[in-house]
């Protein structure tokens, strides 16, 4: 583990795959000097590829967010999300029935519109569900976080049927010192009370990654070790990364703070190789 200069370092790969929140962008807009970054990258060559596991919106709705904040030149093939992966899933499974899901509705629209109904948390009737055929935590809001998720854990009591995580994230930041509770957490939540385990996407899991490599090898050779996975959690990015075989390198402008960098990694085992105060120096 090595404390380097992103800008120095990002010169030993050919990909780079980055986080969103934390590392791009924060609770204020893009982070000072990320555009530039972006853009010294592609002057060298360097193929960048966006690794998120938002799952609230479309890869066509994250270019139109960066482009709204002054990050321009994305298309959707420089985005990979859990939501895209999860529809994928859900799309390759055939379910026979309704979806029911916890989260908004511009995410269900984009991951669960697959040619079958799908329903909130909030309007499924828990005395006549036996249409629910599976269920999905897609985002943290647009619910009653004092109803529905009471409710959906008695829907899942009552009904065993595929549950899928679409955000795995378990927390994320809204300043730089406090965080607020994500749908993973939501999710870990509610499989600890029932004893279950739900098929989660998104990192630290293997699929976003495959996904990722996969698309890098449609168009040409690469090896793992041509490839720097950069994010601003242990937990998901460096986890994910160091499990898929790739360099990874934390940054501290998310999720991990300067002042509890070594003891978290202490504590969790989680070891990236490198760790850098931004991708802008």
């Amino acid at each position: 583990m090595h404390r380097v200069e992103f800008l120095s370092l990002v010169k030993n790969y050919k990909v780079v795959f980055l986080d969103s929140y934390g590392v791009l962008k924060n609770h204020k807009g893009l982070i000072d000097g990320v555009p530039e970054t972006i853009e010294h990258l592609r002057s060298r060559g360097t193929i960048v590829k966006i690794l998120t596991n938002d799952a609230s919106r479309s890869r066509q709705q994250q270019v139109d967010l960066f482009n709204s904040l002054g990050l321009n030149g994305l298309t959707t093939e420089h985005i990979i999300t859990s939501g895209t992966l999860a529809r994928l899933f859900l799309q390759d499974k055939r379910i026979k029935g309704k979806i029911g899901y916890l989260g908004t509705e511009n995410a269900a629209d984009y991951i669960l519109h697959i040619d079958r109904d799908s329903v909130p948390i909030s309007a499924i009737d828990l005395e006549d569900c036996d249409d629910i055929a599976a269920f999905v935590f897609l985002d943290d809001e647009g619910f009653d976080w004092n109803i529905d998720i009471n409710k959906t854990i008695n829907l899942l009591r009552m009904k065993n049927i595929p549950v899928v995580v679409a955000n795995s994230d378990k927390l994320y930041p809204v300043s730089p010192r406090d965080v607020a509770v994500g749908t993973g957490g939501i999710a870990k939540l509610v499989e600890n009370i029932l004893n279950r385990k739900f098929i989660h996407f998104g990192k630290p899991d293997s699929q976003m990654f495959m996904f990722a490599y996969n698309q890098l090898l449609s168009t040409q050779d690469f090896s793992k070790h041509e490839i720097l996975m950069v994010g601003d959690t242990l937990h998901t990015d460096i986890l994910g990364g160091n499990k898929f075989g790739l360099d990874t390198a934390l940054v501290l402008t998310g999720n991990t703070i300067e002042s509890s960098v070594e003891s978290l990694v202490t504590a969790t085992g989680i070891i990236p190789d490198y760790i850098c105060q931004s991708i802008t120096q």
